[in-house]
């Protein structure tokens, strides 16, 4: 008989095998299967799940966070104009690689408002529609004013809640208006939470209507750059002077990262992902002793079938062989249940962030645990089947 045709006959026989004893490597299915899904999800979500809690870190300290000044008043600034970011600038830096967004502002340190002929001073800031999420800010109440607001310098406003309570005596203030300066605003939203800081006593206007309506406002000097995970700030902090200063004529630039924040949330990151990758490792390697030990057991309850196989004129490469595409079955069939579990894992977990990972990268994601099942399968099932091939046919017939 042809050897193409034995392979084919050995190949049909040991899916058989496979098929008939289910059961018994159930177990073994379901922890491979468990630690590929597991695999691909990382790899594939992984970027994203970072990015989500990224937006998240200022309670961390604002680890993503960076800050550039222009400080007129640094000894080595030696230009009589005072600086600020160029619409250049700012756009170059929104181009960096990894950076997320680039928010400028402008600053009054005390504007005056005016409610039942009552004064209030505060400090105001004008900001452009990037802020709130560069800094991963939501309102108490209301709504932020946004990009279409600055673009159509709209007299709307955001007040800090300790702010809104020393103006009006409460916060539920949305939609009423404040006069700040010589100008009227509308409060579109309320700021507050635990990362805002002392912000809950600064009030908020589009940019440009700061810069056409309030008089005595800073120069465009500082801007808040949100990197798009913590493993972005050392490079886009490290190449920020050089694009400042290739775009515009300054020697007052000032980066202020917070270093030591951004180096507890990358120690504990690291360990989180070092426990998540080891506890995949380990349901992979737990899977291979399962098909190694079910391999030996099944080598051992098969050795008067491996006997009269023998004794009929069976090679021991065949008997190899059939045990070998046996484990590696197995293993493989394994692996790919691991794959239909991911992408539904994929699926769900995409759901819940409102993200969807790239479909390239899952299908190498895939391919990869397909391949590494394939090595876990001829890792784990070569000793049984070398056993299985090597055993003497008297031995074999004679086993109960």
């Amino acid at each position: 008989m042809p050897r193409k045709s034995i392979f084919f006959d050995i190949v049909r026989i040991s899916l058989y095998q496979v098929y008939c004893q289910r059961r018994r490597y159930l177990g073994v299915v379901l922890a491979i299967a468990l630690g590929t899904a597991g695999f691909i999800v990382i790899a594939t979500m992984g970027r994203d799940v970072k990015k989500n809690l990224n937006a998240d870190l200022d309670l961390l300290g604002g680890a993503t966070l960076i800050r550039a000044y222009l400080d007129p008043y640094l000894p080595t600034h030696k230009y009589s104009k005072y600086p600020e970011f160029t619409l250049d600038t700012i756009e170059a830096m929104k181009s960096l690689p990894g950076v997320q967004a680039v928010s400028v502002i402008v600053f009054k340190p005390t504007a005056i408002s005016t409610f039942q002929k009552e004064e209030v001073a505060f400090p105001l800031i004008g900001a452009d529609g990037f802020f709130w999420s560069v800094n991963s800010f939501t309102p108490v109440s209301g709504s932020f004013f946004n990009a279409d607001d600055v673009a159509k310098r709209r007299r709307v406003c955001v007040l800090g809640t300790r702010l809104a309570k020393k103006i009006f005596g409460r916060t539920d203030v949305v939609g009423q208006q404040c006069q700040i300066g010589n100008e009227s605003y509308r409060v579109s939203g309320i700021l507050g939470g635990v990362a805002v800081g002392d912000l809950v006593e600064y009030g908020f206007v589009p940019i440009t209507s700061a810069e056409s309506f309030v008089i005595g406002l800073s120069f465009r000097q500082k801007a808040y750059i949100r990197c798009v995970g913590w493993d972005d700030v050392s490079k886009v902090a490290a190449v920020l002077p050089d694009v400042v200063h290739a775009h515009q004529v300054t020697d007052s630039l000032r980066v202020d990262v917070r270093w030591e924040e951004l180096k507890r949330v990358q120690r504990v990151a690291w360990w989180v992902e070092l426990f998540i990758y080891l506890s995949t490792a380990a349901t992979l390697i737990l899977g291979g002793f399962g098909i190694w030990n079910g391999m030996m057991a099944t080598v051992k309850s098969r050795k008067t079938e491996i006997g009269l196989k023998k004794a009929m004129g069976a090679e021991d490469r065949d008997i190899l062989a059939q045990f070998m595409i046996e484990a590696l079955s197995l293993s493989f069939a394994s692996a790919l249940l691991g794959g239909f579990l991911g992408r539904g894992a994929m699926e769900i977990v995409g759901h819940l962030m409102k993200s969807r990972a790239s479909d390239a990268l899952f299908f190498t994601c895939v391919g990869l645990a397909l391949f590494f099942s394939l090595i876990l399968g001829a890792g784990a099932g070569f000793y049984p089947s070398l056993r299985a091939s090597r055993m003497e046919v008297v031995d074999a017939l004679r086993y109960e």
